[in-house]
């Protein structure tokens, strides 16, 4: 029986066959259109990802006083600086948004107001907020809602914080840093640091940018004062979107080929490769795609994701479908993600009939016999992502408001359904 609000997740007859093209990375997106709202000239990013988690971005950037225009092409994205100012933010359940933005409100001339989706009201947000503090910003709240005083100016300096819970909280002070009357020092002390890829691509696009970053230091990274230089930002396709159409050809038996794959890149959903050829797929590039092909049987692996905690979701989804245990690692931050994902995937596997147990640092997952019913999606983008892979496989899956998937990668059932038919799938705006 269907329930309302859910998707039934489609099986296809035989192993899919398919190319699929994807739009832009959300996290390069976001960290271009943030230095190109504070660059000291206009810049155009091409191939920007639309999805509600940019279109917040841009939103809240308008709202505080950024010329963002569309060209015919709503992924060519006109940007001018502009005199920051009061503004209201809503971040929706976007953590680039909440977490990148409140640094850019200390810089606005006026009162500046964040809110966001009830979810968003747990996410932890006390790290990056005390640290603005320690530079000089004044703000009320530790959670969303909150509110930044601008002064039009931030001090900056040096200051210490805990971003074990998150990369994010030293990207945001990062991006930022360089309009600071001192600049700024980071240094983590705490717990692992997880998700390193993502503080890479922010030192690598900052660096694009004119920023020279002084991370020769484990853990500290110093920005100086200097001016932004304005950038004509290519967006990559997304790797993380990617991964469960990747995912779909290592379940099925199938292949699946994405174009414009590049070579050399920061973001985290690269490793898809090394996760899926670990587990018994065949991955190699072919021309400017990167070509998946699955296994007659998907192993079971112990890996750890620390740095790319964004692609347990679709790992706990093959692992769930392989033919031995697995062990999912360093992913304790995945508890303050949009949801509790440990927690999550846990009882949406194991309401399946499955086997998962969450461990201190991750889960645990052994392969047996799944049934059909609602797998859950939390309102999160990458579990609803997941049920359509384990869909698959196991008959009778109805994914609750699959329409989350929209976050990062708005028209994904679309995708979904032309890959599983073998049609070409892509240039999703």
């Amino acid at each position: 029986m269907r329930h309302v609000n859910s998707w039934s997740a489609p099986q296809p007859e035989k192993p899919i066959r398919a190319v699929v093209r994807l739009p832009g990375s959300k996290s390069i997106t976001n960290r271009a259109l943030v230095l190109a709202a504070l660059a000291d000239g206009p810049s155009t990013l091409t191939g920007a990802l639309r999805s509600r988690d940019t279109d917040l971005m841009i939103d809240a950037l308008r709202a505080l006083g950024v010329r963002i225009t569309e060209a015919a092409d709503i992924t060519t994205l006109d940007v001018v600086p502009g005199p920051l100012h009061a503004a209201t933010i809503d971040c929706g359940l976007a953590g680039t948004v909440m977490r990148f933005l409140p640094p850019v409100a200390g810089l606005a001339s006026g009162e500046v107001h964040f809110d966001g989706d009830e979810q968003a009201r747990s996410r932890p947000l006390g790290t990056i907020l005390d640290g603005l503090r320690g530079l000089g910003a004044d703000i009320e709240g530790d959670t969303l809602p909150f509110l930044v005083r601008g002064a039009g100016k931030l001090p900056g300096g040096e200051v210490t914080i805990d971003a074990s819970g998150s990369s994010q909280f030293v990207s945001g002070l990062l991006l930022t840093a360089a309009r600071f009357e001192q600049g700024v020092t980071v240094r983590h002390s705490g717990g692992s640091l997880p998700s390193m890829p993502h503080i890479e691509m922010t030192i690598d696009m900052l660096r694009m940018a004119g920023i020279e970053v002084d991370a020769s230091e484990p853990n500290r990274w110093t920005v100086p004062p200097d001016p932004i230089r304005s950038v004509d930002w290519v967006i990559e396709p997304d790797l993380s979107n990617a991964t469960p159409f990747l995912a779909a050809a290592a379940v099925t038996g199938g292949t699946v080929s994405v174009p414009l794959w590049p070579r050399s890149t920061t973001q985290p959903g690269d490793f898809i490769r090394e996760i899926l050829t670990r587990m018994g797929a065949h991955a190699e590039f072919d021309g400017d795609a990167l070509t998946v092909t699955g296994p007659e049987r998907l192993s079971g692996l112990d890996i750890d994701l620390r740095d790319v905690g964004e692609l347990t979701p679709t790992v706990a989804a093959l692992a769930a479908l392989a033919e031995s245990p697995s062990r999912l690692r360093g992913i304790a931050h995945l508890r303050g993600h949009e949801t509790d994902r440990l927690a999550a995937l846990t009882a949406e596997i194991n309401a399946l009939g499955g086997d998962a147990t969450e461990t201190d640092d991750g889960l645990a997952i052994t392969p047996v016999p799944l049934r059909g019913g609602v797998w859950h999606s939390y309102a999160d983008h990458r579990m609803a992502t997941a049920g359509a892979i384990l869909g698959l496989r196991v008959p009778g899956i109805e994914v609750e408001n699959v329409e989350t998937t929209a976050k990062t990668l708005p028209g994904f059932v679309g995708l979904w359904d032309d890959m599983i038919a073998g049609r070409t799938a892509g240039d999703v705006a």
